[in-house]
């Protein structure tokens, strides 16, 4: 579920809700109990969970070079 970030447009005050996609926005401000909160577009958050990225989940851990031949002349 994403973070959606608020601004109150009467009092300034300033929060972030965790809602599902379908939810309705939030007009109504709880400092001041004003319909006049507004949704603010900001950089979005994402928490990266695991062990790692390419390094440690796709790669195999062989990194030895293939014997060559020695040429007999």
């Amino acid at each position: 579920m994403p973070i959606y970030e608020y601004q109150c447009q009467a009092c300034g005050e300033h929060l972030d809700k965790l809602q599902k996609m379908s939810d309705e926005p939030l007009s109504t401000c709880p400092k001041c109990d004003k319909e006049s909160l507004k949704r603010v577009i900001s950089a979005s958050g994402f928490r990266l969970k695991g062990t790692g990225w390419y390094e440690t989940d796709f790669k195999t851990k062989k990194t030895t070079k293939p014997k060559q031949k020695e040429s007999s002349d």
